[in-house]
């Protein structure tokens, strides 16, 4: 097998990334889609809800499907259903809106999270040396899609109208993400990287390199795997509780309908940052001591949003966005230190089970909290997951360092049975 350019590899992943963050952009399609297919905006808000479960789901399925089919195949078919899915909502009429959820929800749900999880799983064997700094370059960008293609996107559907907007979108994905999946591949057994050696200086990478290679049925019998899906669903609550109404509550809270806009932008740079920074620090100081700074972040912001006002509410949610997106990165990390990487993108897509029983769950919670108007029950609640987010993390092994001498696997046992004979 040829060893291609690991950089290439991870620049057409970042590329593949940037167009399935569209995945966050339902909220500046949601009125003008209502508008054209006549639909009203309760029933028209539920295509993200779709898309996220589908989303998670497309992750799980995908992620088992690259560790037996290698990436490339997923990548090629996730970007298919993306650019798909897209180019067909453009054909839904007024006579039948559902069909938003389909096409939309269902169809390009499934293949952002296909091909997410397989870039990611790719990556992160090309680089088993700077693991935290590669992934958060590949979720930076999927982060940074909302700062480029949502004013692109508002631009179109004034100018061009929903159909347009949606066949050129749909057309320009299927042709960008087709290309670059085939890039994607997996590195050879036993890769290394020109200077790089078992023995890890850092906490974080310690056990990233470790023998022990663990299938997801392994996964599920561990406490470590409960510790991180649960970690993962008691740091997010604040972001998806705020996220649908940022626009409306931040107008509340004293912005500009400008500042308002702006801030959608700001939110997703933070996020990027969140996602390229958190870890790459993490390399550094340790995944437990960021996942624990992320919740630590997030905690306080949610409190200072009871009372936040103007610019302090609109750095409240930059600063929740960005402690969403670090903890995209991170529990990828972890995750990969933790189970290795040979079922890694079955293995995260398990882990992810977290983040979407979060974003389903409390925006749910939040909706019935809030029916006054307030939002002070929603904010409490978010920062009470927090703390239960920072416990289970303090309960969270370090590969390599902490955790005991794994039992020997039955492939170990035969080996040991040959040699006796």
């Amino acid at each position: 097998m040829k060893i291609q350019n690991r950089a290439c590899i991870l620049t057409a992943g970042m590329v593949i990334q940037f167009c399935a963050g569209i995945i966050y952009m339902w909220s500046v399609f949601k009125e003008p889609v209502a508008g054209y297919l006549n639909w009203n905006a309760e029933s028209a808000s539920f295509t993200s809800s779709v898309m996220l479960a589908m989303f998670v789901l497309g992750i799980i399925f995908g992620g088992r499907a690259q560790d037996k089919l290698g990436p490339r195949k997923v990548t090629l078919a996730g970007s298919i259903l993306i650019g798909t899915g897209m180019a067909c909502t453009a054909f839904v009429t007024g006579s039948i809106p559902y069909l938003v959820y389909i096409t939309y929800g269902v169809i390009a749900g499934l293949g952002v999270g296909a091909v997410y999880m397989a870039t990611i799983a790719s990556v992160q064997k090309w680089f088993p040396d700077k693991r935290g700094f590669a992934s958060g370059m590949i979720v930076c960008a999927f982060g940074l899609s909302l700062v480029v293609f949502a004013p692109m996107a508002k631009y179109m559907l004034k100018n061009l109208g929903v159909p347009n907007t949606f066949l050129i979108f749909g057309t320009g994905f299927l042709v960008i993400c087709v290309v670059c999946s085939l890039f994607i591949q997996n590195p050879p057994e036993g890769y290394k990287p020109k200077g790089y050696n078992s023995v890890q200086p850092a906490q974080p990478a310690q056990g990233a390199n470790h023998k022990r290679q663990y299938s997801p049925k392994e996964i599920i019998r561990t406490k470590q795997f409960y510790l991180l899906m649960c970690g993962l669903l008691f740091t997010l609550p604040a972001y998806f509780i705020l996220n649908p109404v940022f626009l409306s509550l931040g107008t509340n809270r004293g912005l500009t309908d400008g500042l308002a806009v702006l801030g959608v932008a700001l939110t997703g740079v933070s996020n990027a940052a969140g996602r390229l920074t958190v870890s790459w620090i993490s390399d550094k100081i340790g995944r437990k001591s960021a996942m624990i700074s992320i919740a630590v972040i997030i905690l306080v912001a949610s409190l200072i949003m009871i009372v936040g006002e103007g610019i302090l509410f609109l750095l409240c949610i930059m600063l929740i966005s960005f402690g969403f997106g670090g903890a995209a990165s991170v529990y990828s990390a972890m995750t990969a230190d933790s189970f290795g990487t040979k079922y890694g993108g079955m293995n995260f897509g398990l882990v992810m089970l977290g983040f979407g029983i979060s974003a389903l769950v409390f925006p749910v919670i939040s909706n019935k909290l809030t029916s006054s108007g307030s939002y002070t029950s929603s904010f409490i609640i978010a920062a009470a997951t927090c703390v239960i987010a920072i416990i289970l993390v303090l309960m969270l092994k370090v590969p390599g360092k902490t955790e005991k001498k794994p039992s020997r696997t039955e492939e170990e046992k035969g080996v040991l049975k040959n040699k006796d004979r």
